[in-house]
């Protein structure tokens, strides 16, 4: 795992936009795994920025987004589908055709979840998978006690996911109870994965990813028997950390002088 601590959120989503952007250089064509969320809003801005400039396309690329909640049509002003296309896939070439999100309003949800697992295995897994972190330690929608072998699937969201939500919606009772999400095992079958957070709280969750034991009670934890991920992180989601500064020996550069 290559933990990367930076000064400032802007520097970290810097990062996070410059290591996609590096990828789609070296392999336009890569299979992307999208988030969702305030922290991700940022990274997109980031990146239809290098898109206007030219220093970015993402018209040979395709993407699958982790998760959506059961029960809202891709119009509703609160699903992932709308957030994609007023977030970033309106804004950069990508072709409709080769976006893809779980439909949250199919008639069999967890046929959905089938058939969305198998649309991810026949475009040959997700080359670079981008991630957020939950407070309680989620990634997708994975809550404390997934399996760390899960598949794309059905998963009841924990009241604290609901109420950190609740800002996107007119009330709490409006947020969905359910979600289909990709599964850890979905997420662990990725190339390669870069995992943004930052802000004082999630210090003490991206303290268990890091170094705490690997455990389903905080299911990014298994992020650290993945073979490729990159963590970038803020000053105070880094304050929890034991070993911080030899993370910050490893990577000097990351906190050098421009």
């Amino acid at each position: 795992m290559k933990v990367l601590i930076h000064e400032t959120q802007a520097t970290a989503v810097d990062c996070v936009a410059g290591l996609f952007a590096e990828r789609l250089v070296k392999q336009p064509d890569t299979v992307l795994g999208l988030a969702t969320g305030g922290t991700m809003e940022a990274v997109y801005a980031r990146l239809i920025a290098l898109h206007q400039a030219g220093q970015m396309s993402m018209a040979q690329a395709r993407s699958f987004n982790l998760d959506e909640y059961v029960g809202l049509r891709p119009d509703h002003p609160c699903s992932y589908w709308y957030y994609m296309r007023e977030k970033l896939f309106a804004h950069v070439d990508m072709r409709p055709e080769n976006t893809f999100l779980p439909c949250g309003d199919a008639a069999d949800p967890e046929a959905e979840a089938d058939r969305y697992e198998a649309a991810i295995v026949g475009a040959g897994d997700i080359g670079l998978q981008l991630l957020g972190l939950g407070a309680n330690g989620h990634i997708g929608f994975n809550e404390p006690t997934s399996s760390l072998a899960s598949h794309t699937r059905i998963k009841t969201l924990t009241h604290s996911t609901r109420d950190a939500n609740a800002r996107y919606f007119d009330s709490f009772d409006d947020v969905p109870r359910l979600a289909i999400t990709m599964g850890i095992g979905t997420i662990m079958r990725a190339q390669e994965i870069v995992l943004l957070a930052f802000g004082e709280g999630k210090a003490e969750v991206v303290a268990k990813m890091i170094e705490g034991p690997v455990s389903a009670a905080c299911p990014a934890s298994v992020l650290q028997m993945h073979r490729k991920v990159t963590v970038v992180i803020d000053e105070a989601a880094a304050s929890k950390l034991s070993l911080r500064d030899y993370y910050e020996a490893v990577h000097p550069e990351v906190r050098a002088p421009k």
